[in-house]
């Protein structure tokens, strides 16, 4: 018999018990279930709501189960619907009636709700952690390669040259907003719901502040039917995730390319590159296309949580079932994303010849030369369309800027001299950007300075965060 089953006069049709069960998925959540339980049955003793031995007894039973799903013997039945119910009846089989105390003052919506809060905290410093451990690598990759200059683009057309650490630490920004995001988002997933019963509270003379206090809760909600029915913290998380991977995106996009032999600008690590059934030549960038191509499930789960919560009226109903599973696939997508990444950013190796032989192939220092003619008294208009001019000829000559000859720049402007040569050397058009922000060399090495600044601040911060997490 159900536990919930006092007023059905029938059992449940097999094929709705399949159709509404959660336990399939929402398993995942059994130790915060009895994390929460735990909290939950402290405060009713404490409270005298059930005499203490009776608390006692529960907790020592809630512990055994505990243990069992550690270790992988609990074993979960469809019949018992959802987490809650496969754990409430496994702890009245285990320690007999005084279990069915447990539930006293609660209602599955603001369990679950706990539960989802529980987990999405957790797993969030989880990923906050693994953005971490990306920024220090793509840190340490900016670090190794200072001196290696790329060809920057726009419009995936050459543009000016860059450092690749400048490259590499544009990324950095990316993520390290993410995790601010994420932290951010922290804020709304760190509130306790428990408490708000069903939809309007309990008669029983609970204490939320001393639950909030167990479980590490930093503020309870306010209203008792926002508490059962607000999935916003989902919401939140899944948004700031679908940045997140939009981000790893962009950068497989980039791997991609760049490990191409059209670009040959970097040589990925065979233990993330597989190879053709047929072709035996072929290296292909699989995690970076997957993990490009992981991007859409994504988005998937939070517009379809979006979609699920759009219509619904107040309080909960049973369509937040759906709030799970895509909530779920997206902590593992991220988190395996995540790791994959660093991995493939720390191994890859840089091609410094090529890259040497591609920014001088090209007519990215061509800014750089109507910047020369312009500190010559040229107006700037007028320099742009004087060096416009010259790159189509070097491009009818077969020619690139610094191929020219001295009397082939002066045909174009009497303005040019000797000098020309060394202020379209790459090394000192990368070094000319020296303003904050920049990518000259210096400017690159002191961003370089604070990113081991912030990348410091942020272990810190994930060290403090996940003291509240071990359950004892």
């Amino acid at each position: 018999m159900k536990l919930w089953g006092g007023r059905f006069t029938k059992p449940t049709d097999k094929l709705v018990e399949e159709f509404t069960a959660s336990i399939g998925f929402d398993q995942k959540m059994a130790a915060d279930d009895i994390r929460g339980s735990l909290a939950h049955v402290k405060m009713l003793g404490a409270c005298g709501i059930i005499p203490q031995e009776d608390a006692d007894t529960i907790s020592e039973g809630l512990r055994g189960i505990l243990q069992d799903v550690r270790e992988g013997r609990f074993v979960f039945s469809v019949e018992n619907e959802d987490v809650h119910m496969n754990i409430e009846k496994s702890l009245i089989e285990r320690i007999g009636p005084v279990g069915g105390k447990l539930h006293t003052g609660r209602s599955r919506n603001d369990q679950v709700a706990t539960d989802i809060h529980l987990y999405l905290r957790r797993e969030t410093k989880q990923i906050i952690a693994l953005v971490t451990e990306l920024l220090q690598a793509l840190t340490d990759s900016a670090r190794e390669h200072q001196d290696v200059i790329i060809p920057g683009y726009t419009h995936l057309q050459r543009a000016q040259p860059v450092l690749l650490a400048h490259h590499l630490l544009a990324y950095f920004g990316m993520f390290a907003r993410d995790a601010e995001r994420l932290q951010d988002a922290l804020k709304r997933i760190d509130i306790l719901p428990l408490g708000a019963g069903a939809l309007a509270g309990t008669t029983f003379p609970i204490d939320r502040e001393l639950v909030a206090k167990e479980l590490g809760f930093a503020r309870m909600y306010d209203n008792s039917m926002d508490a059962v029915s607000d999935r916003d913290f989902v919401l939140e998380f899944l948004g700031a995730s679908s940045i997140l991977m939009m981000h790893l995106s962009r950068f497989c996009e980039e791997m991609v390319l760049w490990s191409s032999t059209e670009f040959g600008f970097v040589e990925l690590d065979d233990a993330y590159c597989t190879g053709s059934s047929i072709m035996p030549q072929k290296k292909n960038p699989d995690v970076a296309e997957l993990l490009r191509g992981k991007t859409g499930r994504v988005y998937g789960n939070l517009f379809g949580l979006l979609t699920v919560l759009k219509g619904l009226p107040l309080t909960y109903n049973k369509d937040l079932q759906e709030d799970k599973e895509g909530m779920f696939d997206t902590v593992e997508t991220v988190k395996g994303a995540l790791a994959l990444f660093a991995g493939m950013v720390r191994t890859m190796e840089v091609r410094r010849e090529r890259l040497a032989q591609a920014v001088k192939e090209d007519f990215s220092n061509a800014t750089d030369l109507a910047d020369y003619l312009v500190r010559k008294g040229m107006p700037f208009r007028q320099a742009h369309e004087v060096i416009g001019k010259l790159v189509l000829y070097c491009i009818t000559q077969g020619k690139f800027l610094a191929d020219l000859t001295l009397e082939e720049y002066q045909e174009h402007s009497p303005h040019f001299e000797q000098d020309v040569y060394a202020a379209i050397d790459v090394r000192t058009v990368v070094d000319a950007r020296d303003v904050f922000g920049g990518t000259g060399s210096k400017r690159v090495q002191a961003a370089i300075e604070r990113a081991d600044k912030a990348i410091s601040g942020l272990k810190d911060w994930v060290d403090e965060a996940m003291k509240v997490e071990p359950l004892d």
